[in-house]
């Protein structure tokens, strides 16, 4: 296990040797920074969907907030769009190679450790809140 960080810290460092703008590091965890983005991702790793079946699918969002997610995704190389030549036109969204690599490593490995300390974050930020209502 030690091992494994050194190596990783070594490529990290590779990329980013300060926290700089540019910093790959910073360019990945941005990925995360949009709370719909990853909700897009996980629901086109189930297959290529229309706009209308991801609003469905995903439930409570706008159709402003899933066309910016859209763009977002697109511009960022996770998506592709692919119009149909037909009457009337369809566009279907789907994963890129590298869209479906960020869904099956670092989602997955992000899904799991929820799974693992989803009650433990839940508890330390209910406690949090607790003490600053009692202090704030």
């Amino acid at each position: 296990m030690h091992v494994t960080r050194a190596i990783m810290a070594d490529k990290m460092s590779d990329h980013c040797y300060e926290l700089v703008a540019d910093c790959r590091l910073r360019a990945a965890t941005d990925l995360f920074a949009h709370t719909w983005d990853p909700v897009v991702l996980a629901t086109l790793s189930l297959g290529p969907r229309r706009r209308r079946e991801l609003r469905a699918a995903i439930g409570g969002i706008s159709d402003k907030v899933l066309t910016e997610a859209l763009h977002r995704l697109l511009a960022n190389g996770l998506i592709n769009r692919h119009a149909h030549a037909e009457a009337p036109p369809r566009v279907e969204y789907a994963l890129t190679s590298l869209g479906q690599s960020l869904v099956d490593g670092p989602m997955r490995a992000l899904a799991v450790w929820t799974t693992e300390h989803g009650d433990e974050l839940l508890d330390a930020q209910e406690s949090a809140a607790r003490t600053r209502s009692t202090h704030g």
